[in-house]
């Protein structure tokens, strides 16, 4: 019987272990980007086109290779950072397994420039599928050079697995932006089809994370800073004010490489306990020094996961560390101790006459006799209320005694395929809020039950569905133009979806590469903070940019409808609960939310009796 086992070639090794750390285009930017970092360049130039599908190129001005070091920088375990085991646990550089060029070479075109500063002439070479095509000296800067061209063009079923350009640029753009930000130090710039996305200067910390992120970023940190022989920290958090209805910029660095631990997420969460809602999610830039023999980065081939020897105690430094920044920062209220006693009142004018304040009181008022008519504490308000229940209940119990043509009869709608009876929603006084969430109506066959923010997002999804797909706005000018600012990764997303924004009501005019001035709005907006709309409008619209099975209307549709809708917890009049009813069974899919949460909810009377009724 011949043998079975054999060893694989290069080709194929090299192809199973790009599966493994070239997932799509923003590894590759990763991997390159991290090399020059680790080639002490000081300046880093990223150019992409067709979202990386076509070329993805990184030029630094760093160290450069020799001619023998770029032919062996293609080599699998080729690397300059370790030489021995114990090496991987002191590892400070970025890159380290000296897989990265070999696992792009294995599924791409590169071809590499690269000069020392020593050098007169220096070394190009072009690779293709792990097979070295030519090598030659050429006269280039110093620094490398390398250019990624048809990525996964031999491996047709991985290029077929690739999102869309939108959704790959995020990637990028993420990829990009963390490097950035660990490395205020270096000028980065970054173009995409000929266009600048991001020209970074050399700077501190924070003036990069407004550089990345927009001005508004200015005056929403609060820096903290913690050092100690175990672990130290430094960077900046949001003010409590500013936290956001999703998962926004939070950011972890350890010995400057990004980072995903969700231990260390709930230590700077529950620092800010009880400062923000507890659906809403701070912002966070965290740097961690700690000796690398205490981490290992090692667990993972894409390196964003690490493991600390003790967990436990950098959790609790950290968590301290933040309920400190947000102490010393007079983020909590406090009392200031160092002002005299007393209220700070400006003198009136001299000469000015103030009347004493005259108490006017009822000598015949007696808080111990009862009224037959009120309670004794009661407020005219809540008589009042008292009336207007007991109304709703008498009409509730003579509901019979009225003749049909004195009842308000609505129009019958199917809300479930499940469901045969048809139902109308009857008098709207019979319509009662429950919890400030869900809105309790009567139906022929028992009781309907709506959530209201659910229902409410379908009814703006189908709108603004329609108006994106009919071009048919309806539109009201402001008084005062707003103008709103975005960093520039959200600036191309919103130029992208200009045309969106117009269709939907929006006058939208660019002042610039990141400013833009808003003249006009939907005519049902009723919001005047335009700047936090689409803000929150663009990261529920990131969010799902993942869903293939929606297109670009839906997702724009979808973002702006879960940001307008009523939210859980707001109190409804008669009228809206009315309103709220009536659009959506009028919508064309009334049952589910445009993210698929049920909107309606039918108990029958069966259901009604069995809780009441034991069989026998």
């Amino acid at each position: 019987m011949p043998d079975i086992i054999k060893l694989l070639p290069d080709s194929v090794a090299n192809q199973i272990a790009a599966g493994e750390v070239i997932q799509r285009p923003a590894s590759v930017v990763k991997e390159l980007m991290e090399n020059a970092i680790d080639a002490h360049a000081e300046n880093i130039k990223l150019i992409i086109k067709d979202a990386g599908r076509t070329l993805i190129q990184v030029i630094d001005n760093g160290d450069g290779m020799s001619e023998t070091d770029a032919r062996l920088s293609f080599e699998r375990h080729a690397t300059s950072k370790i030489k021995q085991a114990n090496d991987l646990f002191s590892i400070s550089t970025m890159g380290f397994r000296g897989e990265a060029l070999a696992s792009i070479c294995a599924i791409a075109r590169v071809e590499m420039k690269s000069r020392r500063e020593t050098d007169e002439l220096g070394t190009y070479i072009i690779n293709e599928a792990s097979v070295v095509k030519s090598q030659e000296a050429c006269s280039c800067d110093k620094g490398t050079s390398i250019a990624v061209k048809n990525l996964f063009f031999n491996v047709p079923a991985r290029r077929n697995f690739l999102k869309s350009d939108q959704v790959e640029l995020k990637h990028i753009n993420d990829e990009f932006i963390r490097l950035a930000i660990a490395h205020p130090h270096i000028a980065f710039s970054y173009y995409h089809n000929n266009s600048e996305v991001f020209h970074l200067e050399k700077t501190n910390l924070k003036k990069r994370l407004v550089a990345c992120f927009g001005n508004a970023y200015n005056e929403r940190l609060v820096a903290l800073e913690h050092t100690s022989e175990l672990v130290s920290f430094r960077g900046f958090i949001s003010k409590p004010e500013f936290a956001r209805k999703t998962r926004g910029e939070q950011f972890f660095f350890t010995n400057n490489r990004f980072m995903k631990h969700n231990y260390l997420n709930h230590a700077v969460v529950s620092a800010f306990a009880n400062l923000i809602k507890s659906d809403s999610f701070p912002s966070y830039f965290i740097f961690i020094e700690i000796a690398p023999e205490q981490i290992d980065v090692n667990i993972h081939p894409t390196k964003t996961e690490i493991k600390f020897q003790d967990e436990r105690i950098v959790y609790s430094f950290l968590n301290a560390t933040v309920k400190r920044a947000l102490g010393v920062h007079n983020i909590m209220p406090s009392i200031d101790f160092t002002k005299p006693e007393g209220i700070d009142v400006t003198p009136l004018p001299q000469g000015t006459f103030v009347a004493p304040p005259v108490i006017k009181t009822n000598p015949n008022f007696n808080p111990f006799e009862r009224s037959a008519s009120s309670h004794p504490f009661e407020s005219p308000t809540e008589r009042s209320n008292k009336r207007n229940w007991q109304k709703l209940y008498d009409e509730y119990l003579n509901k019979n005694a009225l003749s049909g043509n004195e009842k308000t009869e609505r129009s019958e709608k199917m809300f479930s395929e499940n469901i045969e009876d048809k139902f109308s929603v009857l008098d709207t006084l019979k319509m009662i809020q429950l919890h400030n969430r869900f809105i309790i109506a009567s139906v022929k066959s028992g009781i309907m039950l709506i959530d209201q923010q659910a229902a409410h997002e379908r009814i703006l999804f189908e709108k603004y569905l329609h108006c994106l797909e009919n071009n048919k706005p309806a539109s009201q000018q402001l008084l005062f133009p707003q103008t709103i600012t975005f960093s520039n990764a959200d600036a191309e997303i919103v130029s992208d979806l200009h045309v969106c924004f117009i269709a939907l009501g929006f006058g939208i005019v660019a002042y610039d590469k990141n400013t833009f001035e808003i003249n006009a709005t939907p005519a049902d907006l009723t919001e005047v903070n335009l700047q936090d709309i689409f803000e929150k409008m663009l990261e529920s619209y990131k969010s799902s940019m993942m869903q293939v099975s929606l297109n670009k209307n839906e997702k724009i549709a979808t973002a702006l409808a879960k940001n307008l809708a009523v939210k859980q917890g707001k109190p409804l009049q008669n009228e809206e609960m009315n309103d709220i009813i009536e659009k959506l069974f009028a919508c064309a899919n009334p049952n589910y939310s445009p993210t698929g949460k049920p909107t309606v909810a039918l108990i029958n009377l069966q259901e009604l009796e069995a809780a009441f009724y034991k069989k026998n």
